[in-house]
């Protein structure tokens, strides 16, 4: 899976000159940050709790497990957003 940064950095390379965005792609684009940084807090948060937890307990294999899955999430969400940023950008 590749990171924001990857995609970034594809759509620079193509060298294809980007049409400007129109306000209401930017208020789009705008609302997509908004809705996926709400999801990244929100996994992040319940997350946390998570592993406070399993730590509480002594279960270091089990917050081990929590943080590889948060890290798993997380670059999926981040995916999801930017695909569909892409899909905005190319309207």
């Amino acid at each position: 899976m590749k990171s924001a940064y990857e995609l970034a950095m594809e759509r620079l390379g193509k060298g294809a000159a980007s049409a400007p965005l129109t306000a209401a792609q930017k208020a789009e684009l705008a609302e997509l940050d908004s809705i996926y940084a709400a999801k990244l807090a929100q996994e992040d948060l319940s997350t946390r709790d998570a592993i406070r937890a399993a730590e509480a307990a002594g279960d270091s294999e089990t917050a081990g497990e929590l943080r590889r899955r948060y890290a798993a999430e997380k670059a999926r969400i981040e995916a999801e957003r930017e695909a569909k940023k892409d899909r905005v950008r190319g309207k």
